[in-house]
């Protein structure tokens, strides 16, 4: 490993792009760290303690929503516009001809779209936010000038960390926007180390020991399910073109356990966020009966049962919609069909794609199970060791997992195609 990574810093093109990609990430942690003027610190801290939806939603800004930075909500609203966009191909069939049919000119047509939807989904959301943290007393009273100046500052951020994450995707050494929120995660693990170091209790040193045995049982065990995958044997026949012969060649189709990556996390957060949020705006409505009705909403969201069951739930169904939208067996099998491709034993066709609906079916199931595991695995970890600032962030684990054997891949493909020996 070691060997690789001189040979990695060896090689000028490659630690250039390494080293741009790092300040980068600098240049996104300075902007994660200037807060918008106004902000009861103290209170914010107690905000963000008791309530786990923003604690998700801080992770998925890259931490900057914690501080009520100049980036407060992150990549979050890029996140959105693309998860609408894609849910749009399944609606407008214009879209889904320009995205798939018109190459790399209508894929950029498609991204230019989406960064045109970011700007209006990141003001809407500033907006909620503001109003939000005022009603907790995070924010004190804003003038109409005030309000709109930070609406426009944090939408300017997102925007500007958008760009940040293309220009790391440019780099090919992998996806920026992925980076970004890995990085804004990484940054939190110091605080976090150093606060477990200053509650110290020797009298838990089991405790602890078993914590991290469980960690790395964690990780192997997201690294084992995100690298897994499903090969269904694929042939071609033989077919004769004036005097050659083509095809005639077995290879496999590859059907990933986890088809569907964080997305599913990602809706079943935004659907549960919104109950909280809206209990949270009416809570100190002066009608008696709709405060009394956002209270009992605000009180059954922060019952640590209830809202780890229904999340579970959630992302179970939301893996299974989304490895739907992505994936469709008909589309492979009739391409499959076309190629003189067939599953031995499968009849070409539609049988294929029943056969390609069913695997897939079985294998989503353990993707789903296993999503929804490591979605609710903070909840488990406080039950079983009530340790509260090392707590292993279910969803974070995977993004950091995923993003760091992303970046190994780009950068070992990277090495492979200038040939050292070694790889």
């Amino acid at each position: 490993m070691l060997e690789k990574i001189l040979q990695v810093f060896k090689i000028k093109e490659l630690r250039n792009k390494i080293l741009f990609v790092f300040g980068i990430l600098v240049v996104f942690r300075l902007a994660a760290n200037i807060p918008v003027p106004g902000v009861n610190v103290e209170q914010l801290r107690q905000f963000f303690e008791n309530n786990q939806f923003f604690g998700l939603l801080n992770m998925f800004s890259g931490g900057g929503l914690r501080n009520i930075s100049i980036v407060m909500l992150g990549v979050g609203p890029y996140i959105t516009a693309s998860i609408i966009m894609q849910l749009l191909t399944m609606v407008v069939p214009k879209l889904e001809q320009i995205y798939k049919e018109e190459g790399e000119a209508g894929r950029q047509k498609f991204n230019m779209w989406t960064r045109w939807l970011t700007v209006p989904l990141a003001g809407l959301q500033t907006f909620g936010m503001i109003s939000l943290f005022r009603s907790q007393n995070i924010l004190g009273n804003l003038t109409s000038f005030q309000l709109g100046t930070i609406i426009m500052t944090a939408t300017a951020g997102t925007i500007f960390l958008m760009w940040l994450g293309e220009l790391i995707t440019e780099k090919q050494i992998g996806n920026g926007v992925s980076i970004i929120i890995f990085a804004g995660i990484v940054a939190g693990l110091p605080t976090g180390i150093s606060q477990t170091l200053v509650i110290w209790d020797p009298a838990k040193v089991f405790t602890y020991i078993g914590y991290a045995v469980f960690a790395l049982l964690v990780i192997a065990a997201v690294v084992f399910i995100t690298e897994g995958q499903r090969n269904i044997p694929v042939s071609y026949a033989k077919r004769v073109r004036g005097n050659r012969i083509y095809g005639g060649t077995s290879t496999h189709l590859p059907l990933r356990v986890n088809q569907a990556g964080v997305i599913p996390i990602i809706f079943a957060m935004s659907i549960m966020l919104f109950p909280g949020m809206i209990a949270n705006f009416f809570i100190h409505a002066s009608n008696p009966a709709v405060a009394n009705i956002a209270s009992s909403v605000n009180n059954i969201f922060k019952n640590q049962w209830f809202y780890g069951s229904l999340y579970f739930i959630l992302v179970v169904l939301f893996t299974y919609f989304y490895t739907a939208v992505t994936f469709d067996p008909r589309q492979i099998a009739e391409n499959l069909q076309k190629n003189g491709g067939f599953v031995p034993g499968i009849r070409p066709g539609q049988t294929t794609a029943e056969y390609l609906h069913r695997v897939l079916n079985r294998i989503t199931l353990t993707g789903a199970l296993f999503l929804g595991a490591i979605a609710v695995l903070p909840f488990v970890v406080q039950g079983l060791t009530n340790i509260q600032t090392l707590t292993i962030g279910g969803t974070g684990l995977l993004i950091v997992v995923s993003v760091v054997i992303e970046i190994m891949k780009q950068i070992e493909s990277q090495m492979i195609m200038r040939d050292y020996e070694g790889f």
